[in-house]
């Protein structure tokens, strides 16, 4: 199968390139950048690290699905939300 799109350059609005289960840490980082964050268990906050800025972020109460949260780690401290998926 030929990727008709494969001369293109994904942006922040392209559908994602994978995903990842996430296991909240407050030490290392994911092994790539999310753009996108799916809570398939319980809702509750994210509490994250900001891809571009390093800036620590936290969400009001999440509810299940998929959420915009463009992230370089998930913290573990004062993340409520269970069973997430990062999307890059």
């Amino acid at each position: 199968m030929t990727d008709q799109f494969a001369h293109l350059t994904p942006g922040l609005d392209s559908p994602s390139m994978g995903g990842n289960a996430i296991t909240p840490s407050d030490s290392t980082d994911l092994p790539a950048p999310v753009r996108a964050v799916t809570i398939g268990t319980a809702a509750g906050v994210i509490k994250y690290v900001h891809a571009r800025t390093g800036a620590t972020c936290t969400t009001g109460p999440l509810p299940v699905g998929q959420h915009s949260i463009w992230a370089r780690r998930i913290l573990a401290t004062g993340t409520t939300a269970t069973g997430l998926t990062g999307w890059q």
